[in-house]
């Protein structure tokens, strides 16, 4: 299993991304300070660095110059509360893989980290995932099923990653909500259901059980 290091100072960020890293099948160490993140980073242990700009003693850029002038080469994806195209420049000028703004969906930002691991094991997971008789294309954003080709906006398309990475498994709203929606989602919230009913339109109700009190299950 791949090691995640994940370097932010805001507690209820932090805690959101190692719980869906680890629920995706990772194992993630957080730490919040710039330091911690340096020496960490250049033990070798780490597959991936997600690293927040700003950390409370020293700027993610400093950071990130720091793990770079010590030969450190795992891949980084930069957090950051900062979205101008001058911070995405200097970031991915300094060394950085990718770069992404908060707020961010957790199923964008493991989309992400998935595609620089699969970039560093040399392309070796597969792009298209299947499960009874539904398949989606990761690659081109496709989904068949049935025979035929079928149009899901971005956020439908999420929402079925997450169902078909996770085949059988009960999901709670509120997991769906943090996976699709991002951390940043309102709990009483019925978006949810919404999005699951047009699911069940374009990809077939028998799909998607709910399973009352507890949430929806791919079956």
């Amino acid at each position: 299993m791949s090691q995640i290091l994940i370097a932010e100072d805001e507690e209820r960020i932090a805690s959101f991304v190692a719980k869906g890293l680890r629920s995706a099948g990772y194992v993630p160490t957080t730490v919040a300070t710039g330091e911690q993140a340096i020496d960490l980073a250049s033990t070798g242990e780490f597959d991936l660095l997600v690293l927040d700009l700003g950390l409370p003693d020293r700027d993610g850029f400093d950071v990130l110059s720091t793990v770079r002038s010590l030969g450190v080469a795992i891949p980084v994806i930069i957090l950051t509360a900062r979205s101008s195209v001058t911070d995405t420049v200097a970031g991915l000028e300094g060394g950085a893989d990718d770069y992404m703004a908060k707020p961010f969906r957790f199923e964008e930002l493991l989309a992400r980290v998935r595609l620089r691991l699969r970039s560093e094991n040399g392309g070796s997971e597969s792009t298209v995932l299947n499960h009874a008789g539904l398949s989606l294309d990761l690659r081109t954003r496709k989904a068949h099923t049935d025979g035929r080709d079928v149009e899901l906006s971005a956020r439908e398309f999420t929402l079925a990653e997450t169902f078909l990475r996770s085949p059988g498994q009960v999901l709670s709203r509120e997991q769906l909500l943090s996976r699709v929606w991002g951390y940043d989602f309102d709990p009483g919230s019925n978006v949810v259901d919404v999005y699951v009913r047009y699911l069940r339109k374009k990809l077939g109700a028998e799909r998607f059980e709910t399973v009352r009190g507890m949430g929806y299950r791919l079956v």
